[in-house]
């Protein structure tokens, strides 16, 4: 077996989910400019990109947000 095969990823869960024509014009145009060519790819690498950079700052707390406000 290749060591390619090997670490080979297999992705069976699927997201769906819509857009407006504004905002998928605003993706088409996107991807057209910096010539993806694998949409799903980047679609996936953007959504995990933007949780990973923002997990450090959605963290559970013992209290709410209005008790630690008091």
């Amino acid at each position: 077996m290749s060591q390619k095969k090997k670490n080979t990823i297999i992705r069976d869960k699927q997201v769906s989910f819509s857009l407006s024509e504004e905002e998928y014009n605003l993706v088409a145009s996107y991807i057209k400019k910096y010539k993806i060519s694998n949409k799903s790819r980047w679609l996936r690498e953007t959504v995990i990109a933007h949780i990973l950079k923002n997990l450090d700052q959605d963290y559970p707390t013992l209290f709410g947000e209005n008790e630690m406000r008091r």
